[in-house]
């Protein structure tokens, strides 16, 4: 591609245009490793305006493109298109306002999220969407994904945090969405960007939403000798009307992989349940205990309360850890990230033990238990003939059970082109091409991110497959809604 690679060295100076096989490797897939495609060039622009001249460039050129961020997706949401540009934006990492007297911060795109925090901080302010890869996932991916992380159950996901995006969209133009006014009118064009992973805009500047640090946390661990216990005590804190800040759940394999990694002093046991509590301190205190008497009606084992801040970060420090940590368990690991009714725990999760004796593969589960977030981790060794293939097949087979339990395909990664397959099996015909319209309203060469999300098994360029043969009319609703 030797006219396009030209293009944007033109735009954005030769030491930002990668297009060496080893130059490329980093890029061929985000940190869903088993999905690779090597990128035909790859493109660092330092500006909002550099981003703006290369979409222009791809889309004369006729070239596919995806934005990427920090690489840390689980989806493989930035996997290359073939033939196509990476658009990396991590050179876009500035910090532009902070605005303490209006509880909001601007930055660009790949800036880290834990970044934010640490910026506000000494004023008393966080940001609260804090998924496990904080301290590298970059804030223009979780607008992509729509990420969420442990306090998700009381705070919300990133759509809930960001005001205003400043964007490109397909064809090149640059637009302001959104308002810094929490409750500006008009239809929610911001709503719609975010988790659209990609596919319908490049953000370059994004207007987050910062909390004042609550008077009060409280963390307590408690141990159960069997998961579906600790999933009956999730249940029970929810029924009592208590929303905790975050409640996360890990099973034996899961503990000792954090305890392999980081050693958290986790108990050796069947789950732990990890509840924290934030706000005014007298109603802390009082549905703490609450949270306390739920646990031991359900049997909890043992109960740790962290009594230090030091002691706390000890506890999110083996939480937190637990992805990777399973990387000293098995050469291999796939996590899946589907969504069931909280009172649907038990019956999926052992669905899922039981699916890991039928098959041999050992899949640890680590989750946000408040909403239903299971996030299992599918052991195997991709050295053995058919492991890979099984993996894949399992993860499926639990996507299954999700959506038979009345859940989710995904609850924050996102469907990417892992699970782009899988969205027939939720989404009716009418669905996904009410989808596809809105993604041609916008994109309609399909240039922006092509073969993520839609099951579209057409080439990029081309009109999507037989399931969007006038499934309106079908359904009788007319031409147009």
């Amino acid at each position: 591609m030797p006219s396009i690679v030209d293009a944007l060295r033109a735009i954005c100076g030769e030491e930002a245009v990668l297009s060496e096989p080893a130059a490329l490797l980093a890029y061929e897939c985000d940190a869903l490793l088993h999905l690779r495609e090597e990128p035909a060039v790859v493109v660092l622009p330092a500006s909002a305006e550099q981003v703006q001249q290369v979409v222009r460039a791809c889309v004369a050129a006729g070239v596919p493109f995806v934005a990427r961020g920090h690489g840390t997706g689980l989806s493989g949401g930035a996997l290359p298109p073939a033939g196509g540009v990476v658009i990396a934006l991590s050179r876009l990492n500035r910090v532009l306002e902070i605005d303490i007297p209006n509880r909001r911060m601007v930055v660009e795109p790949g800036v880290t999220n834990l970044e934010i925090t640490r910026q506000v901080a000494p004023f008393g302010y966080y940001y609260a969407p804090d998924p496990s890869s904080q301290q590298v996932c970059s804030i223009g991916g979780n607008v992509a994904e729509n990420s969420g992380g442990a306090h998700c159950l009381k705070y919300g996901f990133t759509t809930h945090h960001v005001l205003r995006v400043d964007a490109v969209l397909p064809d090149g133009e640059l637009v302001s969405i959104g308002s810094e006014f929490a409750d500006a009118p008009g239809p929610d064009l911001l709503g719609l960007l975010i988790g659209s992973e990609g596919t319908l805009a490049i953000v370059t500047r994004v207007v987050v939403r910062i909390l004042r640090r609550p008077e009060t946390v409280r963390t307590l661990l408690a141990a159960f000798d069997s998961v579906e216990a600790g999933g009956a005590a999730v249940s029970g804190i929810i029924a009592a009307g208590i929303v905790p800040a975050a409640v996360e759940m890990m099973d034996r394999l899961a503990i000792e992989a954090a305890e392999a990694a980081v050693k958290p002093n986790f108990p050796k046991t069947e789950a732990v349940l990890i509840v924290e509590l934030d706000g005014p301190a007298a109603e802390v205190e009082e549905t703490f205990a609450m949270v306390e008497a739920v646990c031991l009606a359900n049997a909890a084992v043992s109960i740790e309360v962290a009594s230090t801040d030091d002691q706390r970060m000890r506890i999110w420090k083996g939480r937190k850890a637990a992805f990777a940590a399973m990387g000293r368990m098995s050469p291999n690991y796939y996590v899946q990230d589907g969504v069931v009714p909280r009172t649907m725990l038990p019956n999926v999760l052992g669905r899922i033990r039981d699916l890991s004796a039928r098959t041999g593969l050992r899949i640890a589960n680590v989750f946000h238990a408040g909403d239903g977030n299971l996030h299992p981790l599918i052991c195997y060794d991709a050295r053995i003939p058919g492991q890979t293939e099984l993996a894949e097949e399992v993860a499926g087979e639990i996507l299954g059970y999700c959506i038979d339990a009345g859940g989710s395909l995904t609850g924050e990664h996102g469907v990417g082109a892992d699970k782009r397959d899988y969205m027939p099996r939720m989404f009716s015909n009418v669905d996904l091409a009410v989808m596809g319209d809105v993604r041609d309203a916008v994109d309609p060469r399909r240039l922006c991110n092509p073969g993520k999300v839609l099951p579209t098994p057409h080439l990029c360029g081309e009109r999507p497959g037989p399931y969007r043969e006038h499934p309106v009319e079908a359904a009788g609703l007319g031409e147009r809604f």
